[in-house]
Order: structure tokens, then C-alpha cells, then sequence
């Protein structure tokens, strides 16, 4: 009996050693060096400087910090722009319209896109000289609303933030969708009996019913909002400026040049964050649940 017992275990020891070896010794290594001015001049030398490197990325360097507003913002407007119109499209696509699992389908194929793809392609339409949008406001005699898409200070972060919801929304829309499956058309025909309309059903059925796919998105997307990295970088390279920088693009060009402790620090304090936000809006989430 002992052995049936114990022999599925035998199975978890090739993961448990995998996950061990190649993310959890790593990320912990990371964070130590992060107290360490390991740099590429260091020749292997190790010298424990404390938090130095935390106090500099703090206070003696306002791109940091900015890099770390940057990050937050970006998590924040993404998820609204992406959840908000994935819901209304989950739920018009679940009424029954004609044609809706083509339209499945053509929302949820941005998302499957590698990122690279995705941003060389829109970095040709979003140019300001030959670019594919500017061309088109031209022949149309729309000259007024071209703009610098990607160099403009005041029109960089919506043209960012309308690439990542083009390719975002598609996969929010498949997660609820997946949840508006699984609620009982009986409660909607028992709440039209009542005389509830849309926005009733709504309210006390729609959106109760789907918390966990609001949870499960919320995670994702904020998990991939503080770790945004591919996207900007093709679309902008941080720039103009250090307008769109944000802490993996500042993380990368701090290991590139060599200063690997400073690097892990600011990857120390994006791991921080995410642990964080992650864990309250969990909790938060699933309190919701329970009530309900």
C-alpha cells in the first residue's frame, strides 16, 4: 500500500529538479548579486555593497524611477484598453450573431503572433514619411490628423497602447467567452421573466459569474504589463528620449553595457512588484468570489 502510495511521486522528481536548477537557484543567485557591484570589470571579483544599488536606482538616477512609473502606468492602461472592450466583444459574440465564430477566430489571431512580428509590422504602418496610416490619410485629404506615431512625445503611448490591444484583446475575449460558456442560460431566462434588461443581467449575473475569468485576466495581464518588454522595444527602443522606457528595457541595456548588478536589482524590484500586486489582486479576487 505504502508503495502505490508513493510511487506517482517518483514522477514529480525530474520537474521539481528541473524547476530548481533553471528558475529557482537562478532567481535567487539573481537577487544576491543584486547586493554586489558585479560588473563585466569585475573579473570574477564580488564585493557586497549592500543596497547601493537599490538607493542609486532610487535616488541618484530619475530615469529609474521614471522607467519604474513607466512600468506601472503601462500595466494599468493596457488592462483597461484590452478587458473592457474584450468583455463587450465576448459578450456580443456570445448572442448569437451571424458569422460569430469567424469573428472568433479573426479577433483571436493577433495573439498568436510572435511580438517581433508584430512590432516590425507596425513600425512600417505607424512611420511617419512612407508609413501605411499616414499614406492612407494622404490620399483621403486627411492631412490633418497625420502624426509622428512613434517619435511625437504626446502620441507615443496611444500608438503603443493601441498595438498591444490589437493583439491583447483576442485573448482576453477567448478567456471570457470561455466563462459567459459556462453560466446557465436558465438564470438569464429567469431573470427575463422578472423583466430585467441588459444592463440588469449584467450587473447581477454576467459580471458576478465571471470573476473567475476577470481574475484570470487580470493576473495575466498584469503579469505581462510589469514584464512588458518585446513591444516597446521594437516599436520605440524606449525612445524618443527615455519617454517609453520601462524597467525590462532599462534592465537590458544596464546588462548589455556590463552592469550586471544593477541589472538583477532592477529585475530584484520588478520581481518584487509583480509578487506584490500579483498576490493582492488574487486575494482580492477570490474574496469577491466567496461573497458571491
Amino acid at each position: 500500500m505504502n508503495k502505490k502510495k508513493i510511487y506517482p511521486q517518483w514522477f514529480l522528481i525530474l520537474p521539481l529538479a528541473l524547476y530548481i536548477v533553471f528558475f529557482l537557484l537562478p532567481s535567487i543567485m539573481g537577487i544576491l548579486y543584486s547586493f554586489t557591484d558585479w560588473n563585466v570589470r569585475s573579473k570574477g571579483e564580488l564585493n557586497f555593497i549592500g543596497l547601493k544599488n537599490y538607493i542609486e536606482i532610487f535616488t541618484s538616477n530619475k530615469n529609474y524611477t521614471e522607467g519604474i512609473l513607466n512600468t506601472l502606468k503601462f500595466t494599468v492602461v493596457s488592462n483597461i484598453v484590452k478587458l473592457i472592450p474584450a468583455l463587450l466583444l465576448a459578450i456580443m459574440l456570445q448572442e448569437g450573431l451571424k458569422g460569430r465564430n469567424w469573428y472568433r477566430t479573426i479577433f483571436y489571431l493577433p495573439s498568436v503572433l510572435p511580438f517581433l512580428i508584430i512590432g516590425l509590422t507596425f513600425t512600417s504602418i505607424l512611420n511617419y514619411n512612407n508609413g501605411l496610416l499616414n499614406t492612407v490619410l494622404d490620399a483621403l485629404h486627411l492631412d490633418f490628423m497625420k502624426q509622428k506615431w512613434l517619435s511625437d512625445l504626446n502620441v507615443v503611448w496611444k500608438s503603443i497602447y493601441g498595438v498591444d490591444a490589437w493583439r491583447g484583446i483576442g485573448y482576453c475575449m477567448t478567456i471570457f467567452l470561455a466563462g459567459l460558456n459556462s453560466i446557465p442560460k436558465s438564470y438569464y431566462e429567469a431573470a427575463s421573466i422578472d423583466g430585467a434588461n441588459f444592463f440588469h443581467k449584467l450587473k447581477y449575473i454576467t459580471l458576478p459569474m465571471l470573476s473567475g475569468a476577470i481574475t484570470i485576466n487580470l493576473v495575466f495581464g498584469l503579469t505581462y504589463g510589469l514584464k512588458v518588454f518585446d513591444i516597446i522595444y521594437v516599436l520605440t527602443n524606449g525612445g524618443p528620449g527615455h519617454e517609453t522606457e520601462v524597467i525590462t528595457t532599462y534592465s537590458y541595456q544596464l546588462y548589455a553595457n556590463g552592469y550586471y548588478g544593477m541589472s538583477t536589482a532592477l529585475n530584484t524590484i520588478l520581481f518584487a512588484i509583480t509578487t506584490v500586486i500579483g498576490v493582492c489582486v488574487v486575494r482580492y479576487m477570490s474574496k469577491q468570489e466567496v461573497q458571491q
